[in-house]
């Protein structure tokens, strides 16, 4: 009998829509994005997961996962073998594992690889038959990914072949034909004109419904044709094809001023890999021509508003950008000297650095670091040791919640040698004034220790997915590149555990990568806001600014009415001033600056 290893080398590579799997690390019950990784030959040590899609919106072949929590055992066999029959009926050949739990897996290997819709139509026809088999995997384009052959299970053991190792790796090698893929939906027919007739039926509920849009360079483009891009999903009732909705997610993109090459980067890198599916029934060297043409029809279209026949396919006239620059802070009873400012904060970060050791790497003590680290770039923004931004605003530089950003800065405040002092508590649409303070006995060796180039960040959107340690860690990278993982625990004060995990998954990731000399590095090349729209983070930032923003509608709608005073009214942006910030200025850290530090 063939070794789980040796059964995984053989077949997950045959079987995998893309080289990549995802990990569990609590034991088989989740595989985050964040875990996934290149798929090697060698087994994991921990439950793995393969992603069934590639990055063009296509399988390689068909997995039909049977669970046996849905009816126990029994019903698993019975189903099984009603659909080992249908696939002999259709001339089909077939992999089949099972799990220590008594589940059962089907891997139907394709020579031809079928688009997202139409191994979802196959599949959630096929469910109607049968009622343990979970139809999920098949539904969800980004995340879908089942366990293979050989794989490591929640319960202990592994998947185990039903078969032999040279049976099943002689049909991954020989997969089947597309008149057997033909044969397989003719005999579905009447399933699948009723899964399709559903959906016509239901009420179709993007999870974008109430979210804003993304902002795009030249303007914005609906949160519904990002997803319909991300998911290959959408509105049966309002477009009839994948051509048709292809066509408004390319007029969406074009209204929101991006070009033609960005919508390219983003099919081949996986980014939008719905887009791609519905470009996928094209052969590869047509793909991008026929982006082209359509690329060209919807910029034909916007620029004929009289060719429109009514229909709304998204095509959205480009809107500028929000101004997002924070309002001006009023106080006079500091220096007006920008060089100054700028000086003294430059020394706080110093002192800043001093201060981390006394925060463990307990989830507390790594949020309280990066609320300093957002009171340290929002008082770049401004020019001032005055941070007036509210918690809302640190909450969406930081990716926590108004409500706990609260009892942090309540706790950072109360501190013996504070960092943070309260000026002036909120009131009306003002928030929470606070200074940025160097205590006393701090104050000469901030001031001796030389300033560090570049920009001190909040939260940037990516490590909202990959958590904090991974964020302190790039952090350092970007300050002193080349370092060891045992310098990295000295310089981020955090535990070798979360450190080494950190680099995994960044590394994974493309984000880092170590020399010869195992020394690590920052991978310049990779995008950090690319990967966040990869994550589907971005959504969730503008899903709380939009919280937030109507919140703030709320409370000033209150004011108007129980205060004696006209609510000073702020554009939408102007509360979140992070959405547009790049940073402070590099000229800051020169250690040759002009002029002496610590007066």
């Amino acid at each position: 009998m063939a070794s789980a290893a040796q059964t995984w080398a053989a077949l997950t590579p045959l079987l995998a829509g893309q080289p990549r799997i995802r990990l569990s690390k609590d034991g088989g019950n989740t595989y985050p994005q964040k875990y996934e990784r290149a798929l090697t030959v060698a087994l994991p040590t921990f439950p793995a997961a393969v992603r069934i899609f590639g990055k063009d919106g296509t399988c390689a072949a068909i997995f039909l996962d049977f669970d046996s929590s849905v009816a126990g055992v029994d019903w698993v066999q019975a189903d099984v073998r009603a659909v080992q029959a249908w696939l002999h009926n259709c001339g089909a050949r077939w992999i089949e594992d099972y799990s220590p739990n008594g589940g059962r897996h089907i891997y139907i290997p394709l020579a031809q690889r079928v688009t997202f819709s139409e191994a979802r139509d196959l599949v959630e026809a096929l469910g109607t038959r049968h009622r343990t088999l979970d139809k999920t995997p098949h539904q969800n384009l980004l995340h879908g990914c089942m366990r293979t052959p050989g794989s490591q299970h929640k319960r202990g053991g592994h998947q185990e072949l039903a078969m032999s190792l040279n049976m099943a790796y002689d049909i991954a090698r020989r997969p089947n034909s597309t008149s057997v893929w033909t044969a397989m939906n003719g005999e579905l027919a009447g399933e699948i004109g009723a899964v399709r007739a559903l959906r016509l039926e239901q009420t179709f509920t993007s999870e974008a419904g109430e979210t804003p849009e993304l902002q795009h360079p030249g303007g914005r483009m609906s949160r519904v044709m990002q997803l319909m891009a991300q998911t290959g999903l959408y509105d049966s009732n309002r477009y009839a094809s994948d051509s048709e909705a292809r066509q408004a997610i390319i007029t969406g993109a074009a209204a929101a001023g991006m070009e033609v090459t960005d919508v390219e980067r983003r099919m081949l890198q996986g980014t939008w890999p719905g887009l791609a599916s519905f470009y996928a029934r094209y052969a590869s060297r047509h793909r991008v021509p026929a982006l082209r043409r359509d690329w060209l029809n919807a910029v034909s279209y916007l620029k004929d508003p009289g060719s429109r026949d009514g229909k709304n396919n998204d095509r959205k006239s480009p809107t500028s950008q929000p101004n997002t620059q924070p309002p001006g802070i009023q106080r006079t009873s500091i220096s007006t000297n920008p060089d100054a400012e700028h000086r003294f904060i430059r020394t706080w970060r110093n002192a800043l650095r001093l201060r981390e050791h006394a925060y463990t790497d307990s989830r507390t003590g790594l949020a309280r670091r990066m609320v300093l680290r957002s009171l340290g770039e929002a008082a770049h923004m401004t020019g001032s040791r005055f941070v007036e931004f509210g918690a809302r605003s640190i909450a969406v530089a930081t990716g926590l919640d108004h409500t706990t950003v609260g009892s942090h800065l309540r706790a950072l405040r109360s501190e013996s040698d504070t960092l943070v002092t309260l000026v002036e508590q909120g009131r009306g649409t003002k928030g929470d004034l606070y200074m940025l303070s160097v205590p006393e006995e701090m104050k000469a060796a901030a001031e001796d220790l030389t300033w560090r180039k570049g920009k001190i960040h909040a939260l940037r959107p990516v490590f909202r997915e990959l958590g904090l340690p991974a964020a302190f860690v790039y952090e350092a990278l970007e300050n002193s590149p080349g370092l060891s993982t045992a310098e990295l625990v000295k310089l981020t004060r955090l535990s070798r555990t979360a450190v080494s995990e950190a680099l995994e998954v960044m590394a994974a990731w493309n984000m880092i990568a170590r020399d010869i000399t195992r020394a690590w590095s920052v991978v310049a090349t990779t995008s950090l806001k690319d990967l966040a729209e990869h994550f589907g983070v971005l959504e969730a930032v503008a899903v709380q600014l939009q919280r937030y923003r109507i919140e703030r509608i709320l409370w000033k709608e209150w004011l108007s009415k129980n205060v004696n005073t006209v609510a000073e009214l702020l554009s939408p942006g102007e509360d979140y001033p992070w959405e547009a910030y790049e940073g402070p200025p590099d000229e800051w850290a020169l250690a040759d600056m002009a002029f002496t530090r610590g007066g």
